[in-house]
């Protein structure tokens, strides 16, 4: 049976309409994306079948192409729809950390710094450039690495803070190993920012770990961090 047979109180569009998009399950909202699904299947079962393959929604959407072989109606327009999901998040909190509220929601700088950074099988790290009222000028990546190390230097970060004409910085880089837990070249490495910036006048607000879902502020960890 299609989905146009089903209840409409079944239905995930009619089902999001009525009810809101949080009423709906990972693959119900998978399938209002896709719209359609294949032969003998629904939008729906299709869904199911690509959170069964992939565990997760991050999984999914870090998924490359050819992960996606063999699965009955998924060709490179469904897959182009589905990177395009994470981006549009990525884009939308991004606008959000630019309000002069943004920096106030804890929140929102989280998960924009997940959906950035926790699919990436390599290190990377990135610097967000605040104004004087903590809104972010701009996101860069300055430094990329391997699986388990990033080679980070300290007057590339005040370089940049001075050319975007920053009062603040918060860093952040992934840990692709699964854990959260700061080494101690981490530790090191924040210290020394935050001197370093503090020559220039720019405040180092924060650093964070990713790795997964899970995100850790070093702020929390070095308790005597200028600025922190």
């Amino acid at each position: 049976m299609t989905i146009a047979h089903w209840p409409a109180c079944e239905r995930p569009r009619e089902k999001l309409l009525e009810c809101g998009a949080a009423a709906l399950s990972d693959a119900e909202l998978l399938a209002v994306f896709l719209r359609v699904g294949a032969a003998g299947k629904s939008a729906v079962d299709l869904a199911r079948e690509l959170m069964h393959r992939f565990g997760s929604l991050t999984a999914l959407f870090a998924s490359e192409p050819g992960a996606l072989a063999g699965i009955k109606g998924m060709g490179t327009a469904k897959y182009a729809q589905l990177q395009a999901i994470p981006e549009l998040a990525r884009r939308a909190l991004a606008e959000s950390l630019r309000l002069p509220t943004g920096f106030d929601s804890r929140a929102a700088v989280h998960s924009y710094l997940r959906l950035t950074l926790a699919s990436l099988p390599h290190e990377v790290f990135l610097c967000l450039f605040l104004d004087p009222r903590n809104r972010m000028i701009a996101c860069e990546e300055l430094f990329r690495g391997t699986l388990t190390r990033t080679a980070v230097y300290p007057r590339e970060v005040a370089r940049q803070a001075l050319m975007h004409n920053a009062a603040g910085v918060i860093v952040a880089h992934n840990h692709p190993s699964g854990t959260t837990a700061p080494s101690q070249s981490d530790v090191h490495l924040t210290r020394e920012l935050a001197r370093t910036l503090e020559l220039i006048d720019v405040h180092l607000l924060d650093h964070f770990i990713v790795a997964g879902q899970e995100i850790r502020s070093l702020a929390e960890c070095c308790d005597r961090l200028p600025g922190l």
